[in-house]
């Protein structure tokens, strides 16, 4: 019977550390061919909610599954279906929301330990939900950092998280007054939001930042300017494939350009020592971020694991009667 894991088993189960674990092993299996990988695709009916689907496999650890999430005004709601493999089987229901938090925190924080220059110490963050969280957490595994500020639309929301970091991490992070005054001549730049129109102007890069972008996986959304993308030396995505459908950055810099598209390196080249990253001090470095299925199905192995062996979840009869009929041809 498939095991049914809550945000509540999931939490108890999933660190930053283990996150981070998991998904540079994604990339690797993505980098030796050991993964397959589908594109995030929409079903959008007008006025009414998004359904939001992807899927990979991961044949080194043996999981392969779906992530299926709605999105609306009342909210969202994600769900991993988990399946073997090798027998088909469904293994695991996953509530999914902090998995999508965690692995892509995880996975600036990769990007941020392959391309960020090495005495990279002060951070400067535009937005202040739960995925911002994650990131600074994610990074802060990666690099010792000195300096945090942080910006939203909200002053409440800005001082809150400053509050709340500076106690749940122990390194100081402070609220600043705009957008330019967060990232201005910060060594590591994150931006997190929903906004449509850009909130990092290339202007206001030093060089030797690193960036990672993780809001804008619609082609109509943009989180930097032009200006911003074109003075990137090396700008690296998780999938180019998904980034040609969604990630509004760079869709909206390069067209239908394929010689720009194919100078985008992917993640999994990086880490699997195909291509070279940061190459010198004064690179400006790019991680475009749309969050790919295979970090969550790494990621969602790993938690069933950790469940079966602690006895966490709660299994769900479903199919009793083809269970049955297995079990009675195994003892024929």
């Amino acid at each position: 019977m498939p095991l049914l894991l809550t945000e509540a088993d999931v939490k108890s189960l999933l660190s930053m550390p283990l996150a981070l674990e998991c998904v540079q092993d994604s990339f690797q299996r993505l980098a030796d061919g050991s993964a397959l990988l589908h594109s995030r695709q929409r079903l959008h009916l007008p006025s009414k909610s998004y359904l939001h689907y992807m899927a990979a496999a991961d044949g080194a650890s043996g999981y392969m599954g779906l992530k299926t999430y709605s999105s609306s005004r009342e909210g969202l709601r994600f769900l991993i279906t988990l399946f073997s493999v090798e027998s088909g089987d469904l293994l695991a229901l996953i509530e999914a929301d902090f998995v999508g938090q965690m692995r892509t925190g995880a996975a600036s924080g990769l990007a941020t330990q392959l391309l960020a220059r090495n005495d990279a110490r002060t951070i400067g963050i535009i937005g202040t939900g739960l995925q911002a969280r994650t990131q600074l957490q994610a990074i802060a595994q990666v690099r010792k950092l000195t300096e945090t500020r942080v910006f939203s639309r909200g002053s409440a929301n800005r001082e809150k998280f400053a509050k709340e970091m500076t106690e749940a991490l122990k390194i100081p992070v402070s609220a600043a007054e705009s957008a330019e005054a967060a990232v201005r001549d910060a060594d590591i730049i994150v931006t997190s939001t929903t906004s449509t129109n850009p909130v990092v102007e290339g202007g206001w890069l030093k060089p030797g930042v690193h960036i990672n972008a993780i809001g804008a996986n619609f082609p109509q959304k943009r989180e930097l300017d032009a200006q911003a993308v074109k003075r990137c030396n090396l700008i690296v995505v998780d999938s180019r494939e998904q980034s040609k459908l969604e990630a509004g950055d760079l869709i909206q810099v390069f067209g239908e350009d394929d010689q720009q598209w194919k100078a985008a390196r992917e993640l999994a080249d990086l880490v699997g020592g195909k291509v070279a990253g940061r190459t010198n001090a004064n690179e400006i470095t790019l991680f475009k971020s749309n969050g790919i299925a295979i970090e969550d199905i790494v990621v969602a192995g790993r938690i069933y694991e950790m469940a079966r062996e602690r006895g966490i979840g709660r299994q769900v009869p479903m199919w009793q009667q083809l269970e049955t009929e297995k079990r009675v041809r195994t003892v024929s």
